[in-house]
C-alpha cells in the first residue's frame, strides 16, 4: 500500500470484543444488547445472555441474606438513565451463578455505568464496565486480618509484659515471704530438734533415776525373801511388795518404750530367732497369772521351729503386751487363746479373748498412745494405754503388720500380727542356755553410786558365796582394779565423777584387762547405750532393775550381752 493510500476504518465490533476490560451494553430498560469476551470470561457466562434482562441473568445469591448487589446496580443504572451522567459505584459484592443448580460463587466488582446519548441528549444505551477485584478484596481481607492479628499480638504482648511485670513483683514478694517462712521454719525446726534432744535426755535420765530406786527396792525384797523362813507371816506382805514393785517396773518400762515408739527411737537387736520358742516361753510365764481367777490360756503351736530374723526380747514383748491386754479385759472365768501358724512366707501370731471387746470402728484407734479399750472409771484395769502402740511399733520394725478385730462390746477381741519368716537356708538359732549355778566362788566388784542398791546387791551376792567389794565412784573403781584382780565387775554407767564407759576403757587397756568380765548394769538401756557399752569394752549390758535370777545367770557365764 502506497503512502497516499488511506487506511481502512477500524472494525469497531472487533475492537469492542478485543477490549480487555469487561464490557456489557444495556438498553435503557436494562436488557443486555451486547457483551465482549472479557465480560463473558469474568462472569463465566456465554453470548446466550444477550437479549435477556441483566437482573434475570445475574440475580442476588439466595444463600446470602445480606446480598444487595441487584438493588445497588439497579439504583446506579436508574441514576444514569434519569440524569444522563456516568455513575461510578462503590466496590460491590455481587455473587455470580456457577452453572450448577442454585450454586453461586463469591465475587467482588468495581462497576462504572456510562450513558450513550443521541443527538437530542437522550440515553440510548448504557455501557456497564466492571473490574473483578475479588482477589484484591481477599488480599486486603487477609492483610486486615494480619493487621488485626499483629495488633492483637501487640496488645497481648503488652498485656503479657504488664502481667509479667506484675507477676515478677508478686513472685519476688512471695519469694521474700517464703524466705522469711523458711527462716522461721528453720528456727522452729531447730527449736523442735532441741526440744527432742532435751526430751531424749530427760527420758534417759528418767530411765536411770526411776530404775535405781526400783532396782534397790527389788533387790531388798529378794534379800528379805532369803531371810524369811517358809510360813513366816511377813511373807504375805513381802509378796504384796514384790507385786507392786513388779507393776511399777512394768509401768516404767511401758512409759519408756511408749516414748521410744512415738519418737521413732526404738531399736532392734536382730538375730535368727525361733518365734515358736518365744511364744512357748512367754505363755508359760503368763499361764500362772491367767489361773489366778479361773481364766484359762489355750496355746496352739506348730510342731517345728518358726524362724524370724528379729529381736527375741522385743518379740517376747509383743506377746507379753498382747497377753497382758487379754488378761486385763477378760473377766474371771474367761478364756484367752494363742495361735501361731505359718503361710505364704509369713508367721501369723493371733491372741484372742472372750472379754469386753470393743466397737469395730475403734480397731485402728487402739494402737494409739494412751488409748484404752475400756472407759476410764474405778473398775478400769491398770495401765497407761501404751502397750498396743509399742506392739505395733515392734511389729512394723520387723517388717510386719498387726490388726485388731471385734464384733462389738462383750464379744471379745482378736489381735493378729503378721511377721515375715527368715529366708530359707538361714542357720537355726542356738538353744537358750539353761541357768546353772556359778561353778566357783567369784571375786566381784560392784561399782554403783546408789548406796542402797550397792548394799543389797552385795548382800545378795555374798549369800551366794561370792567375795564382793562395793565402791561408789569411777575413780575408786579404777583404784580397786589396780590392786586386786576381780573375776567380774558390775559397773553402773552414770557415776558421779567419771562415767562407766571411761572405767571400762581404762580397765581394758591394762595388762590384765582382758582377764575379767565387765558387765554394765544401768538404767540407761537404749540401743545406742548398749552399742556404746560394747564399744567401751563391756561384755554384757543389763537394764535395772536386775532380778537376782538374771544376775546369777549372768555370773554363770551362760548369758552374753
Amino acid at each position: 500500500m502506497s503512502a497516499n493510500t488511506p487506511y481502512p476504518g477500524p472494525d469497531f465490533r472487533l475492537l469492542f470484543d478485543s477490549t480487555l476490560s469487561p464490557l456489557l451494553i444495556l438498553a435503557p430498560d436494562f436488557t443486555i444488547v451486547e457483551v465482549n469476551r472479557a465480560y463473558l470470561t469474568a462472569t463465566r457466562t456465554e453470548r446466550s445472555i444477550v437479549g435477556r434482562p441483566i437482573f434475570e441473568v445475574f440475580p442476588d445469591n439466595p444463600g446470602d441474606p445480606s446480598a444487595d448487589g441487584v438493588a445497588n446496580l439497579r439504583r446506579s443504572l436508574r441514576t444514569v438513565v434519569d440524569t444522563g451522567r456516568t455513575d461510578t459505584m462503590a466496590l460491590q459484592r455481587y455473587d455470580i451463578p456457577t452453572g450448577g443448580a442454585g450454586a453461586f460463587v463469591e465475587r467482588y466488582w468495581s462497576p462504572v455505568n456510562t450513558p450513550v446519548l443521541d443527538g437530542g441528549g437522550h440515553v440510548t444505551h448504557i455501557i456497564h464496565r466492571v473490574e473483578d477485584v475479588t482477589e484484591f478484596v481477599h488480599l486486603r481481607r487477609v492483610g486486615r486480618e494480619q493487621e488485626r492479628a499483629v495488633a492483637d499480638a501487640q496488645m497481648r504482648a503488652q498485656g503479657m509484659e504488664i502481667d509479667l511485670f506484675v507477676r515478677a513483683r508478686e513472685i519476688r514478694e512471695v519469694n521474700e515471704q517464703l524466705s522469711r517462712a523458711n527462716a522461721d521454719l528453720d528456727a522452729a525446726g531447730e527449736t523442735l530438734r532441741e526440744e527432742q534432744r532435751a526430751k531424749d535426755r530427760f527420758i534417759a535420765t528418767l530411765s536411770h533415776e526411776l530404775r535405781n530406786p526400783l532396782a534397790a527396792a527389788t533387790a531388798a525384797t529378794e534379800l528379805l525373801a532369803l531371810d524369811l523362813p517358809d510360813g513366816h507371816p511377813a511373807l504375805s506382805v513381802l509378796s504384796v511388795l514384790e507385786r507392786q514393785l513388779a507393776t511399777l517396773v512394768r509401768m516404767s518400762n511401758a512409759l519408756l518404750d511408749g516414748t521410744r515408739a512415738v519418737t521413732g527411737r526404738m531399736e532392734l537387736v536382730r538375730g535368727r530367732t525361733d518365734l515358736r520358742s518365744v511364744v512357748d516361753s512367754g505363755c508359760a510365764d503368763m499361764r500362772s497369772l491367767f489361773g489366778q481367777e479361773g481364766r484359762t490360756l489355750d496355746v496352739e503351736l506348730p510342731a517345728g521351729p518358726v524362724l524370724i530374723d528379729g529381736d527375741r526380747l522385743r518379740l517376747a514383748q509383743v506377746l507379753t503386751n498382747l497377753l497382758s491386754n487379754a488378761l486385763k479385759y477378760t473377766l474371771p472365768g474367761g478364756c484367752a487363746r494363742v495361735r501361731l501358724s505359718t503361710a505364704d512366707g509369713q508367721a501369723r501370731l493371733t491372741v484372742e479373748d472372750d472379754g469386753i471387746g470393743f466397737e469395730p470402728s475403734q480397731a485402728e484407734e487402739l494402737f494409739g498412745v494412751f488409748i484404752r479399750a475400756a472407759p476410764a472409771g474405778p473398775h478400769t484395769p491398770e495401765g497407761l494405754g501404751l502397750g498396743l502402740a509399742v506392739v505395733r511399733t515392734i511389729v512394723e520394725l520387723h517388717g510386719g503388720r498387726i490388726t485388731a478385730r471385734s464384733e462389738g462390746p462383750g464379744t471379745g477381741a482378736s489381735f493378729a500380727a503378721m511377721l515375715p519368716l527368715a529366708p530359707s537356708g538361714t542357720p537355726r538359732p542356738r538353744p537358750v542356755a539353761q541357768v546353772r549355778p556359778a561353778p566357783r566362788q567369784l571375786a566381784i566388784l560392784i561399782v554403783e553410786d546408789n548406796t542402797d542398791l550397792a548394799t543389797t546387791y552385795r548382800a545378795l551376792l555374798e549369800r551366794q558365796g561370792h567375795h564382793v567389794t562395793a565402791v561408789h565412784t569411777g575413780t575408786d573403781a579404777l583404784l580397786a582394779t589396780e590392786s586386786s584382780l576381780f573375776d567380774v565387775v558390775l559397773c553402773d554407767l552414770g557415776l558421779p565423777d567419771i562415767d562407766g564407759y571411761t572405767v571400762a576403757r581404762e580397765v581394758r587397756s591394762r595388762p590384765h584387762g582382758d582377764k575379767l568380765r565387765l558387765i554394765a548394769v544401768s538404767g540407761f538401756s537404749r540401743g545406742s547405750d548398749r552399742g556404746e557399752s560394747r564399744a567401751a569394752g563391756f561384755d554384757a549390758h543389763m537394764a535395772k532393775p536386775l532380778p537376782l535370777a538374771d544376775l546369777l545367770e549372768l555370773l554363770s557365764g551362760t548369758v552374753q550381752g
